[in-house]
């Protein structure tokens, strides 16, 4: 036998063993699953900034815009026994909300957050506010050159307006349904259900998401309709021949939904979560999602953001607890679905 050659190898597979152990990483790339209400546009630029920053791969789930929130909540639901998701990011509060009731989310208080507002955090550290948008009719100029006479969410169904002109989102889904929640808790389910029936007898279109509703006004297709403040911004940023108006202003006022992060109850990552949380609750991150379009309405008191598309100062908000909305929320679902998918 050439002991040369044995020698050889041995020494050699020594170097590779050493090697597969000391020169490969002994565990896999740290992660982070986030699930995402937040329309992709705005958020994936927000997560990749995450990524490079800290080095933890960020692997998130979006929503689609027909189904909305309601799609990852039912998720995050359906997987409550064997969790998938470390944090949940959403575009708005009340299904949040929902969440926190079914169990579903772990307390978890960021220290990047002492600054927002106690109205913007759960008293228990269930969610943080992120960011804020406000409920706002977005009117076609061509079609409506006096914008002004369209300045409240009950001119949706005032017959002087054909209702065949006029859109909404479907509101079961997202910021459309919580905006349905304020109102049962607002003006009452009697009312609200009165209000939303009416809609559907005025013949206004039912559409599958708020960026619908935006691209309809904006091309002509509709008069107006209600849709949130960064698809009508988006709409006005582009040169599209529309005005955005602040709705009820002397009456029940125009309601602001903030965006909402929390932690997902046994989560498979949870240092890596908290990591991410303190990032999304952040004013760097606030003020990115200002810059970017997709809010307008900062939850900080004293955050320093230049407005790129409408002025939000001395807006008269909806005053409204986000909790006893969602206490409306079952109800509202069962009532609107007999009324918006007979």
């Amino acid at each position: 036998m050439n002991y040369k050659y044995y020698y050889f190898f041995l020494v050699l597979f020594i170097i590779l063993s050493i090697c597969s152990s000391a020169c490969s990483p002994s565990e896999d790339p740290q992660t982070v699953v986030v699930y995402s209400s937040v329309d992709q546009i705005y958020s994936e630029p927000i997560l990749k900034i995450f990524e490079e920053e800290t080095g933890i791969v960020v692997l998130p789930v979006y929503d689609v815009e027909a189904s909305k929130t309601a799609g990852l909540v039912n998720r995050l639901i359906i997987e409550q026994d064997a969790p998938r998701a470390d944090v949940w990011w959403n575009s708005e509060i009340v299904q949040t909300l929902v969440l926190k009731e079914r169990g579903v989310l772990a307390p978890y208080v960021s220290p990047a957050a002492e600054d927002i507002p106690d109205t913007y955090r759960d008293p228990q550290g269930y969610w943080t506010g992120v960011a804020g948008r406000a409920r706002v009719i977005l009117v076609n100029t061509d079609l409506v050159p006096n914008p002004n006479t369209i300045n409240s969410i009950f001119d949706l169904i005032d017959s002087q307006w054909e209702g065949n002109t006029i859109g909404i989102a479907y509101p079961l889904f997202g910021t459309s349904a919580t905006h349905a929640a304020t109102l049962y808790a607002y003006i009452g389910p009697e009312a609200a259900h009165d209000y939303f029936e009416s809609l559907v007898q005025h013949g206004v279109n039912v559409l599958d998401g708020n960026s619908v509703v935006r691209d309809r006004v904006a091309n002509g297709t509709l008069a107006f309709g209600l849709t949130d403040t960064d698809d009508a911004c988006g709409a006005l940023m582009r040169g599209a021949p529309v005005a955005i108006i602040f709705p009820d202003q002397d009456d029940i006022g125009t309601l602001v939904i903030p965006g909402s992060v929390a932690m997902i109850a046994d989560a498979p990552h949870p240092e890596q979560g908290k990591i991410l949380i303190d990032y999304l609750v952040s004013a760097q991150v606030e003020r990115r999602l200002i810059e970017a379009g997709f809010s307008h309405i900062p939850l900080r008191p004293n955050i320093d953001v230049v407005e790129s598309c409408i002025s939000t100062q001395n807006i008269n908000s909806m005053n409204i607890d986000f909790a006893i909305a969602y206490e409306f929320m079952e109800r509202l679902q069962i009532e609107l679905r007999e009324i918006f998918l007979r």
